[in-house]
C-alpha cells in the first residue's frame, strides 16, 4: 500500500503574478515547480502549518486567507492529498533554502512552465 501524504500549499498572489518554486533535483517530483508549502505536522491546523513551512522554507511570514481546494493525486510512489490557500506577505522577501528556483508568473507563463501534477488543478481554478 501507497504512503499518503497530507500537505498545505500557499497560492501567493501579487497583481496578476503568482509566486512558484522550483523544487530540487530529488525523487519523483524533482525540478518540478509547485506553490509552496508542506507537511502538516501532528496537532497543527492547516493554515499552523502552513504558515511555519512558508517561514521555515522561505523566511517569509504569510497570512493564509481563503481556502482555494483540495487536490487528491496518485503519483507512482506516493498518494498526495493537498489543501491549497490563497495567502498574503506579511513581512519578508521569500528567500530561497529548499527550493533550487523560483518565479513570479501570470497564469499563461504557468502553463508553459512543468508544474507537479498535483498543482495543475490549482492552476487550473485561478483563470
Amino acid at each position: 500500500m501507497k504512503k499518503t501524504i497530507e500537505v498545505v500549499a500557499a497560492v501567493i498572489k501579487d497583481g496578476n503574478r503568482y509566486f512558484c518554486a522550483q523544487r530540487k533535483d530529488e525523487g519523483e517530483l524533482a525540478k518540478k515547480w509547485e506553490f509552496p508549502g508542506g507537511k502538516i505536522e501532528v496537532g497543527e491546523t492547516m493554515q499552523e502549518a502552513l504558515k511555519r513551512e512558508i517561514f521555515e522554507e522561505l523566511d517569509t511570514k504569510i497570512e493564509v486567507k481563503d481556502f482555494i481546494m483540495t487536490v487528491n493525486h496518485e503519483y507512482k510512489g506516493f498518494i498526495l492529498i493537498m489543501h491549497a490557500f490563497e495567502c498574503e506577505i506579511i513581512k519578508g522577501n521569500l528567500v530561497l533554502s529548499e527550493h533550487l528556483d523560483s518565479r513570479w508568473a501570470t497564469i499563461e507563463e504557468m502553463k508553459e512552465m512543468d508544474f507537479a501534477d498535483a498543482d495543475i488543478p490549482i492552476l487550473r481554478k485561478l483563470k
